[in-house]
């Protein structure tokens, strides 16, 4: 077996099955899980009817690098939703089966394990970057964002002696969990690094279309990145998906855009790995990047939620509305996997424990004392969840 296996961590779920195992909640109180980012909205319909149309398509191997159509639809949404000059369909852009494969795969593509290599991921952050460094070969190091800095990414406490070992730093905007999202500020300074010791920027962007500004929707890796002259996006590729954009998480699809001798490299290694996407998922994914009315809906149904929400919430508990995403990011009295359990156990609301997210890093888990809510269910099962977190938290 690879070695490098025993090197993964637990993942978040399986630590909260163990942290509840042996926990039976209150029979009164209807099961509400609000623990995990896996969007509930239904599917539009015109995306349903666009898959089953095309299911002849099944009949044919599809090409690794995607259909030219699916390619030049993204391309043209990218240039409508970050106010592009261009983007190359043909060099720049990839579909994916969902962002989660690609970004893990991306770490196989750029780490050279010969060179004691490091790869720099934000903390708290989604798993999937710890575990691609761990198999490629490379250390993690974790780059900790927390209240005080409003949730920035603190690279200032980076070493400098660690910065020429980075060939590859992940970065999430709008952030899982605490939703911030990256000012053009700090790309500046990200691109600054990454010129000067040459490593590659995996953007992760899949919560990048839920946001509750309609006129200051966050700011993308590829917007910055032309807003500062880089027109050819150099060591940068940002990752994306339509699956909490579209509410179909699970016809896995996304894209990757960017630095086209990365994303070169990057369709040899999918060549090989078989990481090609089903023509009838091309075709509904085309009409899905087509189309923004039902993206408005649906953010339109996040803010609602996050609206009834934020009152409920935050007399008894700390926490703020996000910048982009669809989680509370709430700070907890004491210790945050205590207070997830009895939580669970008085009131039947399964949460996420904040520290599972994140790893101890500069003398801190930036994640603990505080629990991750997903306001992924129904407006009314949200509410009832969000009205029990508020009633355990308050003091008796």
């Amino acid at each position: 077996m690879n070695p490098d296996l025993a090197k993964l961590q637990p993942y978040p779920f399986e630590k909260l099955r163990a942290l509840f195992a042996g926990v039976t909640p209150d029979a009164r109180f209807t099961p509400i899980g609000l623990q995990i980012g896996e969007p509930k909205h239904p599917t539009p319909a015109f995306i349903k009817e666009a898959l089953s149309r095309s299911l002849d398509g099944l009949a044919a191997y599809p090409p690794t690098i995607g259909a030219a159509s699916l390619r030049a639809a993204i391309a043209a949404w990218l240039v409508r939703r970050y106010r592009l000059p261009g983007v190359d369909p043909g060099t720049q852009v990839l579909p994916i089966n969902g962002s989660r494969e690609a970004l893990f795969a991306i770490a196989q593509v750029v780490v050279d394990r010969a060179r004691d290599p490091l790869v720099l991921c934000p903390n708290p952050f989604y798993q999937i970057y710890e575990g691609a460094a761990l198999l490629a070969g490379a250390a993690p190091l974790y780059a900790n964002a927390d209240r005080a800095r409003g949730f920035a990414i603190d690279y200032a406490a980076i070493p400098q002696t660690a910065w020429s070992r980075v060939q590859l730093l992940y970065t999430c905007s709008p952030a899982n969990p605490t939703g911030h999202v990256m000012t053009l500020e700090e790309w500046q300074r990200l691109f600054e690094l990454s010129d000067r010791h040459g490593f590659v920027i995996a953007s992760d962007e899949c919560y990048s279309e839920l946001y509750f500004d309609d006129a200051r929707p966050p700011l993308g890796a590829l917007e910055a990145a032309a807003q500062l002259g880089r027109r050819d996006f150099a060591r940068l590729v940002v990752f994306s998906s339509l699956s909490k954009r579209s509410n179909v998480p699970g016809m896995r699809s996304g894209f990757v855009v960017g630095d086209a001798a990365v994303l070169e490299a990057f369709l040899l290694y999918r060549t090989y790995h078989g990481s090609a996407m089903s023509p009838a998922v091309q075709a509904a994914s085309r009409a899905a990047w087509g189309d923004e009315a039902h993206v408005a809906a649906n953010r339109a149904l996040y803010r609602e939620k996050f609206a009834a929400a934020l009152p409920v919430i935050q007399p008894p508990l700390e926490t703020a509305m996000p910048e982009g995403g669809f989680y509370l990011w709430i700070r907890t009295p004491g210790d945050d996997a205590a207070f997830a359990r009895g939580l669970y156990q008085k009131y039947n609301v399964s949460v996420l424990p904040g520290s599972y997210l994140a790893r101890e890093a500069h003398g801190v888990n930036p994640g603990r004392q505080h629990i991750r809510v997903a306001l992924v269910a129904s407006p009314e099962e949200c509410r009832e969840g969000v009205r029990r977190i508020a009633e355990f938290a308050r003091p008796v």
